[in-house]
Parts: C-alpha cells; sequence; structure tokens
C-alpha cells in the first residue's frame, strides 16, 4: 500500500495579511508560487497529485503536479472549513468582535465544527490512498483540514506553515493513520513562512 502525503498550499494573499480565510478564495503570493516550485524540488517520487478546490491549493499543486509531469485531481471534500462571520478577518479584529473567543477556543455562527472538516477530510483521504497504488501520492489541502484530522486521530499538533504536512497510511483494516508531520521547503525557506498564518 502507498504513502500520503498531505501538504498545506503555499503562501496566499491573505495569508501574508493574516487574515482568515475560511471558504473564501484568495490567490497565492509571489511567495507562495515560489515555495511550490521548491516543493517541487524537495517532494521526490510522486504517482499521483490530488488539491481541494480553492485556488490557493489548486494552483500549489499544479505548479507541483507539472514539474512532476502530471495533472491535478481535485476533490472539493478537502477544502478549507467555512469560517462563518470571522472569515476575512484578522486575529486583532475576532478578537475585538468576540473578546475572548479564541483563548477560550470558541466559534462564531457558521464555524463548521472539527467532527465534519475531520469526517469528509478522513473519507476523501481514505479513497484516494484505496484506490492509488503502491505509489506516493500528493495532496494539497488546508491546515484546518489535516489539524481537524490529527485530533480526530488523537494527535494534538501546532500550527502547520505553509507547504508542511502530515503522512498517512492505511492500517490492515483499511483506516486511516497518521505518520510524521514533514516540510516540502529546505531549512533555508522555512524562515520566510509565519508560524502564526491562519
Amino acid at each position: 500500500m502507498g504513502s500520503l502525503l498531505v501538504a498545506r498550499h503555499g503562501q496566499s494573499t491573505w495569508n501574508a495579511q493574516g487574515r482568515w480565510q475560511g471558504k473564501a478564495d484568495p490567490e497565492l503570493t509571489e511567495l507562495g508560487e515560489q515555495q511550490a516550485q521548491d516543493a517541487a524540488l524537495h517532494i521526490g517520487d510522486i504517482s499521483s497529485v490530488w488539491a481541494s478546490n480553492l485556488q490557493r491549493a489548486r494552483v500549489t499543486a499544479s505548479i507541483i503536479a507539472k514539474a512532476k509531469g502530471l495533472e491535478v485531481n481535485i476533490d472539493e471534500r478537502l477544502s478549507e472549513r467555512d469560517a462563518g462571520e470571522w472569515e476575512g478577518m484578522t486575529r486583532l479584529e475576532i478578537e475585538d468582535g468576540w473578546p475572548g473567543y479564541l483563548a477560550g477556543h470558541k466559534r462564531p455562527n457558521g464555524f463548521e465544527p472539527d467532527e465534519s472538516v475531520a469526517q469528509r477530510g478522513i473519507e476523501a483521504l481514505t479513497e484516494i490512498l484505496a484506490n492509488g497504488g503502491d505509489g506516493r501520492i500528493l495532496v494539497v489541502s488546508h491546515s484546518g483540514v489535516v489539524r481537524a484530522i490529527e485530533r480526530h486521530l488523537g494527535v494534538a499538533a501546532g500550527q502547520l506553515s505553509n507547504l508542511g504536512g502530515v503522512e498517512f497510511h492505511l492500517d490492515a483494516l483499511g483506516e486511516l493513520t497518521i505518520g510524521e508531520r514533514f516540510m516540502l521547503l529546505d531549512a533555508a525557506k522555512v524562515e520566510i513562512t509565519t508560524p502564526k498564518q491562519i
């Protein structure tokens, strides 16, 4: 059975501004495009590429896929969670409008819960991996999706940098299992990503 590398997209314009993205569709920055090009040099052999339908993930995947002579498959279940009323806001704006919510892990109306995000993400990843053969598959998705799946599988991990990700496998029963975190940028490139990006 193959392995699945699930990576966060390159830097978007709203990442650079520190805005909560959710289902909004900001484009990649120049840096985000460069990160995707760098990732293509570090990822090694992959057999297929999948992505969320949102352009920050789709374009990241397309840049890597083109370098590998592959096409991108789209699955909307890999898209970021709906951020509800926080979409497009900075952390300061959220704190001003919803005092204490971030610190108290409370969320606004319309915010998609972890259970929903993890369920659709696990369903998509399990199908991709089950039908992917023995190769290494790249999936470009979003921090919220990856972290919701990690929490569902019992891993309390921190923020995920652009082009950082997690490796997944299927066990003997066909259940998704979590492996190690990885970074598709070299050490010199990691410094240009901001840990507090949303």
